[in-house]
């Protein structure tokens, strides 16, 4: 897939995930020029952001108590994560997409399960999203689309790998709203006046 088709998927999604409010109805968002050539890093990481805003608010919107929460009732819950899970699992991953990219920073998965207070949990959030935007800051129009090294069935390019870590925070975005009203909380980007 090219480099327009992975960015026009990406977008999509990340407008497909943003309350109505996000695009306002009073005022609309400056359009960009048609046809001008952005770097990838600049288009992935303006996508990387968006997401990041509504999964780290979110995030934070839970208390602190309720970090151990897991689904029950009606259905098969069954080992699913609890809300800090959740919250581990995407610091985790959004080092794994860009593992053996050369990009200083990188924590360990097993730092980051042996956290238990939000503040830490929170905080590994945030740098991990901080790791990500280095790794996306590297991607060129030269390297965005040369194999990486990776089982051959996912055909991994940079581009690719920086797309797969926007989508998979968009999945456990979704996971965390579901935790959050099954607690009574409204989402901060579903909130009334929410401007994300």
């Amino acid at each position: 897939m090219n480099l327009k088709r992975w960015i026009a998927v990406v977008a999509c999604l990340a407008a497909l995930s943003m309350p109505l409010g996000a695009w306002g109805q009073k005022q609309k968002p400056k359009m960009a020029a048609p046809n001008v050539p952005v770097p990838p890093a600049v288009s992935l990481n303006a996508l990387l952001s968006l997401i990041e805003k509504e999964v780290v608010s979110a995030a934070d919107a839970m208390p602190a108590d309720k970090y151990d929460f897991v689904p029950s009732g009606p259905g098969d819950f069954a080992g699913v994560r609890s809300f800090g899970s959740q919250v581990k699992h995407l610091a985790e991953a959004n080092y794994d997409f860009f593992d053996g990219w050369g990009i200083p920073g990188a924590v360990d998965a097993k730092t980051i399960e042996a956290l238990k207070s939000k503040e830490d949990i929170m905080k590994a959030l945030r740098d991990s999203y901080k790791y990500a935007h280095a790794a996306v800051d590297s991607i060129t129009t030269e390297n965005a689309f040369l194999s990486l090294p990776a089982p051959e069935s996912y055909k991994a390019t940079r581009a690719s790998m920086a797309a797969f870590c926007i989508a998979h925070s968009m999945d456990h975005y979704g996971q965390i709203v579901e935790y959050l009203r099954m607690n009574g909380i409204i989402p901060p980007a579903s909130r009334k006046g929410g401007n994300m």
